[in-house]
Order: C-alpha cells, then sequence, then structure tokens
C-alpha cells in the first residue's frame, strides 16, 4: 500500500460543454438529464433504434437534448468528453476515438462523484464477484441501526446522481460498485472499501482476469481509513497491497475463522473485531453471533463480517453491528428456504448465476440434491464439482449448457445419480423439483444453484427462483 495526499475536485463549469453520452437506459438518461440541466451541450447516442429507444429519445428531445439512434460508434463532432453507461465494452470504436482525440471518459459513477457537493457524504464501497448486494444491504442496515442517515446505492436501489444530487442529506453512503462502474470511475475516492472476493467472470467484458482484477482493485484508491480484504481470498490482499492510499490508511482482513490483529473473524460462534479495538494485539470486541445473520451460511457470514468492517471504519458501535445484522432481511433468490416438503429442505439460490457462487451454496449444506444448468457463460465446471462432490446426493440437470456440468461429474463425481432434463421451457422446473425430490432422502436439501446465467429459458434469475418455489409449493400441495 502507497500513501498519497487526495485534494478534492475543483467544481466544474458544465455551460456550453459538449458532451457525449454512450447508451440510453438507466445511467444514460439520468446522466443526459444531469449534464442538460446544467447547461452543457448533450447529444446521446445509442446503438439500438427500437420502438423503445425511440420513445425515450422522444423524452430526452422534448428537452432540448440531441440523440442520435442506430449509430454508437461515431464521436459527435466537438465532443469535449464522454460520458459512457457502465456496460459499453470498452474496445468500442467510440472510445477508440475519444482516446484518440485525447477526451476523458467517464461513467455514472464518476460523474456522480465529480458531480457531489463539498459536504457531501463520504461513500463506502463495495465490490467483489459475488456477495456485493448483500454485503451492501447488510451494512445499509448496520449503519441506520447506529442512527446514520444513509442508503444502499450504485449498482442497486438508488442510482447515484439521485442519491448525489437529491434533496436528501445523508452522514454516508453504502455503495455497491460493479467492475464496469469501477472501470469508468478513475477519481473516486472513498473513505473505506472492500473487495469480497475474486473468481472469474465478465472476462468477455474485460479481455483477461488481470484486467478484471485491475478494475476491481480501483475501488481502493485514496482509501482514507480502511482497505477491506479476505483473508481466504490472496487475490483480495494483493489488490489491497498494490493500491495507493492516504497517509494511515490500513489494511483490515475478514475471516471465517480466528481473527489476527487487524482482522475481524468468528470465535465460538461469535463474530469479533481485532482492528478497530484498543491495543488489538491483546483484545477483540464482541460485535454479534453467527445467529444473528439471516441465513447464517458461511458465506454469507463473511459477507456480515465485511459489512461490520466497513462499518467498525466508520466508526459504528458493536451494538449497531448486531442489531443492523438482525435486522436485516436478505432479497429473494440468495440461499432462500422455500419449504420442507417429507423432511427435507427445498432452498432457492437463483442467484447463484456462476460456479464461484454455486460453490459458496453448495459448502453451506451437508447432504444435497442440486439442480443446476442454464447458460454458462463460457465457464468450466471441474473445480466446482471436484470441490463439492462429497456432498452430492444426486443431481438434476436443466438448460442449454447442461452438457458441460454432466462431463464434470462423469470425471469427478461418477457414482452420483444424475437426472438429465432434456428441456429448455419454462415447464422443465416443475419437472426438475418433481425429479429432485425423488432423489432426495430426510434430512437432505434440495439446492436450486444452478452456477449459470438463466436466460436460455427464464427472462432472469428472478423468474427462474419463482418457478422453482412455485415448483415446490406444488410439490408441498
Amino acid at each position: 500500500m502507497g500513501s498519497r495526499q487526495v485534494t478534492s475536485s475543483e467544481p466544474l463549469d458544465w455551460q456550453g460543454k459538449h458532451v457525449t453520452v454512450a447508451g440510453l437506459g438507466v445511467s444514460g438518461i439520468p446522466a443526459a438529464k444531469v449534464l442538460h440541466a446544467r447547461g452543457a451541450n448533450v447529444t446521446v447516442v445509442n446503438d439500438g433504434d427500437d420502438a423503445r429507444a425511440r420513445e425515450q429519445a422522444a423524452e430526452l428531445e422534448a428537452l432540448g437534448i440531441t440523440v442520435r439512434l442506430g449509430d454508437g460508434a461515431t464521436l459527435p463532432e466537438g465532443s469535449e468528453l464522454v460520458v459512457t453507461a457502465p456496460g459499453w465494452k470498452p474496445d468500442k470504436p467510440l472510445f477508440a476515438a475519444a482516446r484518440e482525440a485525447g477526451l476523458e471518459i467517464w461513467g455514472d459513477v464518476e460523474l456522480a462523484w465529480r458531480l457531489r457537493g463539498p459536504d457531501a457524504a463520504p461513500w463506502l464501497a463495495i465490490t467483489g464477484t459475488n456477495g456485493k448486494t448483500t454485503t451492501t444491504q447488510m451494512l445499509a442496515s448496520i449503519l441506520k441501526a447506529a442512527g446514520l442517515r444513509t442508503a444502499a446505492v450504485g449498482n442497486i436501489g438508488v442510482s447515484l446522481l439521485d442519491a448525489v444530487l437529491g434533496d436528501e442529506q445523508y452522514d454516508v453512503l453504502a455503495v455497491e460498485l460493479s467492475s464496469y462502474q469501477l472501470h469508468w470511475a478513475p477519481s473516486l475516492r472513498a473513505h473505506s472499501a472492500a473487495v469480497l472476493n475474486l473468481a472469474p467472470d465478465h472476462l468477455d467484458w474485460h479481455g483477461s482476469m488481470e484486467a478484471y482484477a485491475a478494475d476491481k482493485g480501483r475501488i481502493y484508491e485514496g482509501n482514507r481509513v480502511a482497505c477491506v480484504y479476505n483473508v481466504a481470498d490472496k487475490a483480495t490482499k494483493d489488490l489491497v497491497r498494490g493500491a495507493d492510499v492516504e497517509e494511515g490508511c490500513r489494511a483490515v482482513g475478514f475471516t471465517l475463522g480466528t481473527p489476527g490483529p487487524s482482522q475481524l473473524g468468528v470465535v465460538e460462534g461469535i463474530l469479533v473485531d481485532r482492528a478497530f479495538v484498543e491495543d488489538r494485539h491483546k483484545n477483540a470486541q464482541e460485535l454479534a453471533e453467527i445467529s444473528d445473520v439471516n441465513p447464517p451460511a458461511p458465506h454469507n457470514i463473511a459477507n456480515a463480517l465485511a459489512a461490520a468492517a466497513l462499518a467498525r471504519a466508520f466508526g459504528v458501535p458493536a451494538r449497531a453491528v448486531r442489531d443492523g445484522l438482525r435486522d436485516f432481511t436478505p432479497d429473494a433468490h440468495r440461499i432462500a428456504h422455500v419449504a420442507d416438503v417429507d423432511a427435507v429442505a427445498y432452498v432457492d439460490d437463483s442467484k447463484a448465476t456462476n460456479t464461484h457462487a454455486a460453490e459458496a451454496s453448495l459448502a453451506a449444506y451437508e447432504s444435497i440434491v442440486w439442480i443446476a444448468g442454464g447458460l454458462a457463460k463460457g465457464a468450466t465446471f471441474d473445480e466446482l464439482v471436484s470441490k463439492s462432490a462429497k456432498r452430492l446426493r444426486g443431481v438434476v440437470l436443466i438448460g442449454q449448457d447442461r452438457a458441460l456440468i454432466r462431463e464434470a461429474l462423469a470425471r469427478h463425481a461418477p457414482e452420483v445419480p444424475v437426472v438429465d432434463l432434456d428441456r429448455t421451457d419454462t415447464g422443465a422446473m416443475l419437472a426438475a423439483v418433481q425429479e429432485a425430490s425423488r432423489l432426495a432422502v430426510a434430512g437432505d436439501t434440495v439446492l436450486l444453484a444452478p452456477a449459470c446465467a438463466s436466460m436460455d429459458m427464464f427472462a432472469n434469475y428472478n423468474k427462474r427462483g419463482d418457478a422453482f418455489a412455485e415448483a415446490v409449493r406444488e410439490l408441498g400441495s
């Protein structure tokens, strides 16, 4: 960890500045409106030219904003800055032209950071391959329990532009940031930040694991108080080591084991803090019990420790950590217990859309009938299957890329019975649950943790989880 002094950015004069906004949608439209309201000459460019895009364009054009549909590749003449939707890939021709012209390229997060006022609330920022949303919501719950005015913002809930420019006054913000958002946020400087874990994901966008990790690591740049990392994931600690932070900023680890000095961890069922206490070499502060974490699966306890570390870095008392965790209810489709039928538990973790998330989910149960499959997004399954094989009572496979999982099972768990459902219609979920119930015995868990995206069969992971829950209810009746 290097150290630096960060000065706040000067207020920007937008009057007459020619700004190109890349992409309509959840971040492009608010960005265009905000910049136009500040006197900028805004041109929005968009690849698509469908009915929805034309409707959005008409709304912006009524305000006096120029919109160019069906051509997101050409840089408008006279552009002085590009503000992009986070999902636009860095190799697009528009960005090559902008770089050649010497222009800065900002995402919506960078824009929000630059537009915040001099008395703006500090940001506690969270990224990682899995667990970001849950951890950010846990953090917001803990901050609220401490009596602080806060919100979970960024990649979830309230948009950062709304949070920064709205009438609501905040003491601190809990900010979830994706790797896409961090890529386009060069001057972001959080109070404290956490990288929860790193596993291959979105490599088609970033180009390599190294580039993906580097973008995640940007969250630590300029941190003032704490860079929170995962003791079990060396890559997160390496990112802290490479970060350029403010003088006095500390590396703080979280672990499911007994914590060392400057770490948070677990001792005999208690979450404890050995980082933000007097004489951390000798003392530890009890924060909460494992039973205060909902659900108390290992990866969710890790999320709770990361949230607690950021809250403690902001000076939150131990009692608020406990109260905030008790008050927290996770979003749907995240290791959610649906029902018990004939002494078998049915659990919906449809949000486990990659192998890293599925591995964490499978590690939470002893004897599992696993429902898996969907769109693999280039993933391989050998490591996941070999690590989880001893827990598997049986497997039911659905979806387009199920053969990849079937082949990994044949290599690493040949004795585990597998039902391969050769169908990708939405009704396949009922059949999958019925097959799983036949494989399960009393005390087992039937776990939907697909390790794949849902779009081959369902609109999104929410719809997939809903179909699972509906099938379980039908089974129970």
